[in-house]
């Protein structure tokens, strides 16, 4: 049982080993599981896109309550749709080797539903009903969470949060880090 051919060159896979924070090994990894999601589609075919609902049956991906946004902000089509690129970006940003930095700036873009740059109340509303799922708060409960978050994080009191606000709060979490990530 020999090892089958990459579908990439050596100089295909420097160039994935420099864009991202994975070893050559780790880009061929993340190959397999990419391929594994769709191996009809994907086959010898490394230029594939696979459709969002395929993207999100990655574990992971599966039991976030961010996977559709997750797979739209990486994917270069905006749609959610990730060819494996998006997919091994996705798989960098959120691996051990990403910075904190790095993992911040996604996070908010994540965050930032409405796409304003800027975490508002509607911003802060969708998170926090996404991360209590079934257990939702009542209005006045959501009201007063979302308060003492910008009570907290709000630096300049415009009732909203900017990507440096943001940082600021993520960079008091000493397991933001450990906590925004995918294992591949």
């Amino acid at each position: 049982m020999g090892q089958g051919k990459s579908q990439f060159t050596e100089e295909e896979l420097q160039d994935y080993q420099d864009l991202t924070y994975f070893t050559k090994k780790e880009v061929l990894y993340a190959h397999q599981k990419f391929k594994a999601l769709a191996p009809e589609k994907v086959g010898h075919n490394k230029n594939a896109k696979l459709p969002m609902a395929k993207i999100l049956q990655y574990p992971e991906l599966r039991v976030n309550p961010f996977g559709d946004r997750i797979c739209c902000i990486f994917s270069s089509s905006h749609d959610g749709d990730c060819t494996f690129e998006d997919f091994l970006d996705m798989m960098s940003v959120f691996s051990d080797g990403a910075p904190k930095a790095v993992k911040a700036e996604h996070a908010f873009r994540i965050f930032d539903f409405d796409g304003d740059d800027m975490l508002g109340v509607t911003d802060l509303r969708q998170v926090i009903d996404r991360l209590t799922g079934q257990q939702h708060l009542s209005e006045q409960d959501m009201q007063h969470l979302i308060q003492n978050i910008l009570d907290e994080a709000d630096l300049d009191d415009d009732g909203a949060l900017s990507f440096a606000e943001f940082e600021h709060i993520i960079s008091k979490s000493s397991d933001f880090a450990n906590t925004f990530r995918i294992r591949l």
